[in-house]
């Protein structure tokens, strides 16, 4: 599985053959505000851990409404962590306590939250 934890992208579509993990450093994403990043991911994802409150940083002007995490398996962000973007999965998505997101959360099954804080990202 890819961990592409503490990394900068560049705009464009990033692909896994397996899940991936954004687990002990922030993502950060460097683009202008119409830049576009979809991240294609053939199993689950998973940001954070019980102990890093893991983020993903938009900057130059990059905004959540351009990124999109496409996912075959269940998305999980732990504890605290903070997600931009919209997030489709062919499963779930679990949000654990104080998770946050600026997006949107779209599944085949359920989303759950627990005590979470979920924007809208500005049109």
């Amino acid at each position: 599985a890819g961990d592409i934890s503490g990394m900068t992208l560049a705009p464009g579509v990033y692909k896994w053959g397996s899940g991936l993990k954004i687990l002990t450093g922030d993502l950060t994403l460097v683009g202008s505000a119409t830049d576009v990043w979809i991240f294609q991911i053939a199993q689950g994802l998973t940001v954070g851990t019980a102990v890093n409150a893991t983020k993903i940083v938009l900057t130059g002007g990059a905004v959540a409404k351009n990124v999109f995490w496409q996912v075959s398996g269940a998305v999980a962000l732990s504890p605290s962590t903070h997600l931009e973007g919209v997030v489709l999965s062919q499963t779930a998505i679990a949000l654990k306590h104080l998770a946050s997101i600026k997006g949107r959360l779209l599944a085949q099954t359920a989303v759950t939250l627990d005590t979470n804080t979920v924007v809208e990202p500005v049109p």
